[in-house]
This record gives structure tokens, C-alpha cells and sequence, in this order.
């Protein structure tokens, strides 16, 4: 039968983790045409504002960049690999030299 459960435990709203901050900040954008029908069929796709496909897109931008950003040790020790790289090993050289000789 129609809304009995489990059927209608599926259909509640999942619970925040966070409270919900209210939005009393404005961003405006000039953008062209072409962009603009980008992010209105993103927004119709992903059922989200076209404000929180940018904070989606920004985060994005920010994960990015912590997962490339090189910090203390980790800094240090590819900065000395890149200075004082080790000498190759002969079986990389013989087959860089074999590959040469492929290639011509």
C-alpha cells in the first residue's frame, strides 16, 4: 500500500550536518548569452541555483589546489629530488638507448 513504510522513511529530506546559513550576500556577473544558457541548464539539470553551482564550482577550484599545493616536508624533499635528481639506473638507460635505436 502507497505511504506506508519503509516507502515514506525514503521520501524525508536527508538531515544537515550544518546549521543553514542565510543568504544576504550579492554577487552579480555579466556573462555571455552562451554561458548563460550553460548555467540554466545546469541549474535545470542538477535541480541547484545558478548561486550554489558557483560555490559547487569554487569548491572545486579549492580542492584542486590543496591537493596540488606542496607544503613542509613534502616541499622540501621535492624541491631536493628536483636539484639532486638520482643518476638512472642501467636498465632505464639501455632501454632509453634501445628506444632510440627503434625510433631512429
Amino acid at each position: 500500500m502507497y505511504g506506508e513504510p519503509p516507502y515514506i522513511f525514503a521520501m524525508t529530506a536527508p538531515r544537515r550536518s550544518q546549521p543553514i546559513e542565510r543568504k544576504t550576500e550579492r554577487l552579480e556577473l555579466r556573462v555571455a548569452p552562451s554561458v548563460r544558457k550553460v548555467i540554466e541548464r545546469a541549474s535545470a539539470i542538477s535541480g541547484l541555483a545558478a548561486g550554489d553551482l558557483a560555490l559547487e564550482g569554487a569548491r572545486r577550484v579549492l580542492q584542486d589546489h590543496e591537493r596540488m599545493r606542496l607544503a613542509g616536508d613534502d616541499r622540501e624533499i621535492f624541491l631536493e629530488a628536483v636539484a639532486r635528481p638520482p643518476r638512472p639506473k642501467g636498465r632505464l638507460v639501455a632501454a632509453l638507448r634501445a628506444h632510440g635505436k627503434l625510433r631512429g
